[in-house]
C-alpha cells in the first residue's frame, strides 16, 4: 500500500467527517430544540395507575430526546381544576393535559364519544377504533374546533358500576338517587329518575361521606380502594355499562402540536401509546387483589339486575336519538363507531367471548 496516498486519503476523509459534523450539528439542534412543557392532569396524584399515565409520557419523551423535550406533570388544582384541564389546553394556559374527553361533554356531547359512552366499546375495541379505524381522524377533526389535538394515552378497561349507600334492586330504586357519574351516562341515569352530577375524583369521598351524594362511580377496585369509598358506601355494583373501556387522552394545544418538529411528534405519539398499554396492564394486574380486599372489608358486591341493564340500554338509545337529531358532529362520529361496534362484536362473540367464557368456568371450578 502507498503510505503517503493512504495518509492523504485519510486526511481528506477526516476533513469530510469534520465538515459533516459541523453541518449536522445545527440541523440536529433545529430538529431537537429545547422545549419545556406543562401538563395538567385531571387525576389524583395518589393514583399511580391513572395519574401515572402522564408520568409515563413525560419520562418517555425526556428519555427519547436526551432531555431536550421535558414535560412537567401537575396534579389537579396546581394549575387548573381537574375538570378544566382540556379547556386550559385549548386556551393556551398549558401546553398539554391528561384527562377524559367526556369531562367537557356539557360544551358538546360529542366530547363524550372520545372517552366512553353507555353501551359503547370495550378497551380492546376502543384501541382498534382509534388506531386502525376512523376514531383518531374523526375525533381530532372535532377536537380541532376547540384548539385540541388528542392522542390515546390510557384505558381503564371495563369499570365497576359504582358505590351505593343503599341497595338498588329495581329500576324504581334509582329514582331520587343523587349520583356522581361522568359523561353521557348521567343523561341516561337522569331519564330513569336519578339526580346526577359530575365532580372530580378527589371530591367524591367527602361528598359520599357527608351525604351530598348517595352513590358514585369512579373506576374500579384498585383505585376505588385507594380512595377509600368502601368506608362510606356499603354496596358495590357491577358492571359500569357506561364505561366498557374508558379511553384517557393526552391533549395538546393544536398550535403547539402543529409547531412540533416531526421527530418530537413521533416521540410523543410513541410515549402516549406506551402509557395506553401500560395503564391497562396495571389495572389488569392490580384489580384482582383489590376486589378481594374490598370484599374482605365488608363490602357487598352485587350485579345490576337484567331489568336495570335493559332499562338503561333503552334509555341510552333514546338519548342518542335526541342528540343525533340536533348535533351533526355527534351523529357522524356515533354512526361510525356504532357501525364498527356492530361488526367487531360479531367477531368477538366467536373468538374472545367463547374462549374467555370457557376459561372462566375452569377458574370457578378450581381447575386453574
Amino acid at each position: 500500500m502507498d503510505r503517503r496516498g493512504f495518509l492523504k486519503n485519510a486526511a481528506i476523509g477526516g476533513a469530510g467527517t469534520v465538515a459533516t459534523a459541523a453541518l449536522s450539528a445545527p440541523a440536529l439542534a433545529q430538529s431537537m430544540p429545547k422545549l419545556n412543557w406543562r401538563l395538567a392532569s385531571s387525576f389524583p396524584k395518589s393514583l399511580d395507575t391513572i395519574y401515572g399515565g402522564a408520568e409515563d409520557i413525560a419520562a418517555r419523551v425526556s428519555a427519547a430526546t436526551d432531555g431536550n423535550f421535558t414535560i412537567q406533570v401537575s396534579p389537579p388544582g396546581d394549575i387548573v381544576p381537574g375538570l378544566q384541564a382540556a379547556e386550559a389546553v385549548g386556551n393556551g394556559t398549558v401546553e398539554m393535559c391528561h384527562t377524559c374527553s367526556y369531562y367537557s361533554f356539557a360544551k358538546d356531547p360529542t366530547f363524550a364519544i372520545g372517552s366512553a359512552i353507555p353501551f359503547g366499546l370495550n378497551a380492546r375495541l376502543t384501541n382498534a377504533w382509534f388506531y386502525q379505524g376512523n376514531g383518531q381522524t374523526l375525533m381530532n377533526g372535532f377536537w380541532a374546533k376547540h384548539k385540541l389535538y388528542g392522542l390515546v394515552a390510557g384505558n381503564t378497561g371495563a369499570q365497576m358500576g359504582g358505590w351505593f349507600r343503599r341497595e338498588i334492586n329495581t329500576v324504581d330504586d334509582l329514582k331520587g338517587v343523587k349520583m356522581r357519574i361522568a359523561g353521557l351516562a348521567g343523561k341516561v341515569m337522569d331519564r330513569l329518575g336519578a339526580v346526577t352530577q359530575q365532580m372530580a375524583g378527589g371530591d367524591i369521598y367527602p361528598a359520599l361521606e357527608n351525604g351530598t351524594i348517595d352513590a358514585a362511580e369512579w373506576i374500579g377496585p384498585y383505585d376505588d380502594y385507594k380512595l377509600g369509598f368502601y368506608k362510606v358506601a356499603k354496596y358495590y355494583y357491577y358492571p359500569a355499562f357506561w364505561e366498557g373501556g374508558l379511553a384517557i387522552h393526552a391533549f395538546v394545544n393544536l398550535d403547539k402540536w402543529n409547531d412540533l418538529p416531526p421527530a418530537y411528534k413521533a416521540v410523543l405519539e410513541d410515549a402516549c401509546a406506551f402509557a395506553n398499554t401500560n395503564m391497562m396492564a396495571k389495572y389488569d394486574l392490580k384489580n384482582p387483589a383489590a376486589i378481594k380486599q374490598i370484599v374482605a372489608e365488608g363490602t357487598v358486591l352485587k350485579p345490576f339486575s337484567q331489568d336495570i341493564l335493559e332499562a338503561c340500554f333503552k334509555a341510552s338509545q333514546d338519548v342518542y336519538a335526541d342528540i343525533n337529531a340536533k348535533n351533526a358532529d355527534f351523529k357522524a362520529i356515533y354512526d361510525d363507531q356504532n357501525s364498527f361496534k356492530r361488526e367487531a362484536y360479531l367477531w368477538m362473540q366467536l373468538s374472545e367471548y367463547t374462549y374467555d367464557t370457557f376459561m372462566m368456568i375452569q377458574q370457578r371450578g378450581g381447575k386453574l
